[in-house]
């Protein structure tokens, strides 16, 4: 009897044609049974199939509505049409979905990387319309011989006056070419002393008729040159003099026995600032336009930012030092459309040109190269920097700023060149190399225009040879 039971619950159980129940109720049930017979305790779903659309925008549109709907209607109209002032009738009112205004201007110098990818759309393409650039010629504009140039990396041997003439220091010897009339003279000599030599020469920012002239004796002369008179020596390095700066009546002078001296040429205790934090040569100084900073390289690979406030102690220190450099650090520039930009570059195990803010400290930019930096020079006109270059191509490149994008290659020099100057109409770059000769390009000029700044040389002092260059001796 209970087997047969047993059999029958276990054909009821695998019998599937019955509705199979559940223990677990629905969650229908269990939201009635929790909310009793209130059903609006759960959401309402409306049935969008048999919903008339059409029929439910025309009843929309044509109704009328209440007065609080009707005002609430038209402040939506008027933040939206006329900028929430609420004032339609208003000309000067912005409205939001208005495009009367222009997209506001891109900053000076910016350039959209994404213009050569895409174009505007509908019709037919437009030629791209390109600025005319310049013409920048490739060869020099003349040519000086200067023997006995050094070829040392570590001097500045090349200064250009506010009154046009170019002072060049060959050897034991500075000479003085006005490129006006192209009138040459030898301004000094140190020829008394075998083992002495000019290692640095700088002119006087204001006026152009005194000249400051580093030797390898540790002193540092101030010369006359209309006079053509030296009238003082002034003393305190232990060590050849190679790197000069003006800010005023102060001159910065840097040494090889890694000290940086600021002289008061007004007072007989000219000494007034001393700044050692350099570890080797000093080899590149340059002051800021404003006078605010001094810029300090050296052979220890450290680029100094000095405060002009501090310099004038005998244990100054810097503002910032800045060792982002793998080489010796000479070429130093200061830009004359930026405020606080400071150009640097680096030597033959760096070859890079960085770019700082002087009032941060920050790197705002590198580029390598490919070779020695030497010298930079700003132009005064437009915001591109020229850097000359050591080994192996030994040549001149100008780059725009800040995209740092090459515009020319200039070459000529055989050998690495040491040193830049700009004429004083800001047209004429002047390159000296070991190669001893100084070669005069035409880089910074306006299109069209040649600069004023070596025109007439009837002087037979300028003595041209059978090559088409000048010689200085």
């Amino acid at each position: 009897m209970t087997v047969g039971t047993n059999v029958t619950d276990f054909e009821s159980m695998m019998d599937l044609s019955a509705n199979i129940s559940s223990s677990v109720l629905p969650r229908w049930q269990r939201k009635q049974k929790e909310g009793g017979s209130d059903k609006s305790s759960d959401r309402f779903i409306p049935s969008r199939a048999s919903t008339n659309f059409d029929i439910s925008n025309e009843n929309l549109h044509n109704m009328q509505g209440d007065g609080e709907s009707s005002d609430f209607s038209k402040l939506i109209q008027q933040g939206v049409m006329d900028g929430g002032n609420g004032n339609s009738d208003s000309g000067s009112s912005s409205r939001v979905l208005s495009f009367k205004n222009k997209a506001p201007a891109p900053k000076e110098g910016y350039q959209n990387s994404l213009k050569v990818l895409y174009s505007q759309q509908g019709g037919a393409k437009k030629a791209a319309v390109v600025k005319p650039t310049r013409h920048i010629p490739s060869a020099p504009m003349r040519i000086l011989d200067a023997p006995d140039l050094l070829d040392d990396y570590y001097l500045n041997l090349l200064s250009w006056s506010s009154t046009n003439q170019l002072a060049v220091a060959l050897s034991q010897a500075v000479y003085l070419w006005d490129a006006a009339s192209g009138n040459i003279k030898e301004l000094m000599s140190v020829e008394t002393d075998a083992d002495d030599y000019v290692s640095s020469v700088a002119w006087i920012q204001e006026g152009g008729s005194h000249i400051a002239i580093g030797t390898a004796n540790n002193t540092v002369q101030l010369w006359d040159v209309q006079a053509e008179k030296k009238i003082r020596t002034l003393t305190g390095h232990s060590a050849r003099v190679g790197a000069l700066a003006w800010n005023g009546h102060i001159l910065s002078s840097g040494s090889r026995d890694t000290t940086i001296l600021n002289h008061d040429v007004r007072i007989q205790e000219h000494v007034v600032g001393k700044m050692a934090h350099h570890t080797q040569e000093v080899c590149g100084l340059a002051w800021s336009p404003d006078g605010k900073y001094l810029a300090s390289g050296a052979n220890d690979n450290q680029l100094c930012i000095w405060d002009s406030e501090h310099t004038r102690n005998m244990n100054a220190t810097p503002k910032y030092c800045l060792t982002d450099h793998q080489a010796a650090v000479k070429a130093l520039a200061w830009s004359p459309h930026e405020r606080n930009l400071l150009a640097s570059g680096g030597g033959t195990a760096d070859r890079c040109i960085k770019f700082w803010n002087a009032q941060s400290g920050a790197l705002m930019n590198s580029i390598d190269t490919g070779s020695q930096v030497c010298a930079l020079q700003w132009s005064p006109k437009e915001k591109e920097i020229l850097s000359s270059h050591g080994y192996a191509e030994n040549q001149l490149c100008l780059w725009k700023y800040p995209t740092m994008a090459k515009v020319k290659e200039l070459k000529g020099h055989t050998s690495r060149i040491l040193h830049l100057a700009t004429s004083p109409d800001g047209s004429t770059v002047v390159s000296g190399a070991a190669d001893e000769t100084l070669r005069f390009w035409n880089v910074f000029a306006a299109d069209g225009k040649k600069g004023s700044s070596t025109r007439g040389e009837a002087n037979p002092a300028a003595r041209l040879n059978k090559a088409g260059s000048l010689n200085l001796r």
